[in-house]
C-alpha cells in the first residue's frame, strides 16, 4: 500500500524561518508531473500555511527532487534569499549527499568508485550507463560501499559525486545489482508499495542564511529489510 504524505502525517526532519527538510514517502512526487497528483511542495505550503496561520499565498522553493518511488530528504526553501543560495549550493554540489540502497546481487567489489557515461532516453524516462562517452551523455560518478550483509540482500552506502538523471539506479544496474523493486532498471520484481529501496539517508550543508553547518538524517521506512539496518 502506497503511503503519500498529507499536512497532517508529514515527517519533518529539519524547519525554520528560511527553510524545511522533510522525510519524503513512496508515494510522494516532489513537484506536479502529468499524473495531477497532489505534490509534496503543495503539502508542506498547506502545512505552512496551517501552523502559521498565513494569510494568502505560502512561498515554498523546490530547491531538488527525488524520484517518485525513493524515499529520504527533500529540501524546501522558505523564503527567496534561501533558494537563491541553496540552488547555487546544489548545483555546485556544495552539499554532501548519502543515500542507503538495497541490492540483491552482492557488488563486484566491497567498495568501489563508479564512473559511467548516462544517457537518459527521454521515452520511457530512463537513463542507460554506459562505459565510454557517447553522443548526448553526461559523466556520472558515485562510491559505493557494502555497509550490512543481509540474508537475501545487500546494503551500500553511496556517496554522489554528481547528480544526473536516475544516477543511482542506472549505475547499480549497470554493475549487475538493481535495486530491491526497481522493475524499470531489471530487478525482477516491485515492492509492494510500488517504491523502491532507495533512500536519501543524509544530507550536509552549509545554513543559506545563518551559516551553520546542518547534519541531516531521515529516518527509513518501517520493513522488514530497513528494520534489519
Amino acid at each position: 500500500m502506497k503511503v503519500v504524505s498529507t499536512k497532517d502525517n508529514l515527517q519533518i526532519l529539519h524547519e525554520d524561518n528560511h527553510l524545511i527538510v522533510v522525510n519524503k514517502r513512496v508515494g510522494d512526487i516532489v513537484q506536479g508531473d502529468k499524473t495531477g497528483d497532489k505534490p509534496l511542495s503543495e503539502v508542506v505550503k498547506e502545512y505552512i500555511k496551517e501552523k502559521y496561520n498565513k494569510p494568502g499565498e505560502v512561498f515554498l522553493g523546490v530547491v531538488h527532487r527525488l524520484d517518485r518511488p525513493t524515499t529520504g530528504i527533500v529540501v524546501f526553501a522558505r523564503t527567496s534569499k534561501a533558494l537563491t543560495r541553496l540552488n547555487e549550493m546544489f548545483s555546485n554540489r556544495a552539499t554532501q549527499k548519502t543515500y542507503w540502497a538495497v541490492v540483491k546481487n552482492k557488488p563486484p567489489k566491497t567498495e568501489d568508485k563508479l564512473v559511467h557515461f548516462l544517457k537518459r532516453n527521454e521515452k520511457n524516462n530512463t537513463s542507460k550507463a554506459h562505459l565510454k562517452e557517447v553522443p548526448d551523455s553526461k559523466k556520472a560518478s558515485l562510491d559505493y560501499t557494502i555497509i550490512k550483509t543481509l540474508d537475501n540482500y545487500f546494503v551500500l552506502e553511496i556517496n554522489l559525486h554528481t547528480g544526473r538523471h536516475h544516477q543511482i539506479r542506472a549505475q547499480l544496474a549497470a554493475i549487475g545489482c538493481p535495486i530491491k523493486g526497481d522493475l524499470k532498471y531489471g530487478f525482477d520484481r516491485s515492492n509492494p508499495d510500488g517504491g523502491i529501496h532507495l533512500h536519501a539517508r543524509k544530507l550536509v550543508f552549509t545554513h543559506p542564511v545563518s551559516k551553520e553547518n546542518l547534519v541531516i538524517t531521515a529516518p527509513t521506512l518501517n520493513d522488514a529489510i530497513w528494520n534489519a539496518m
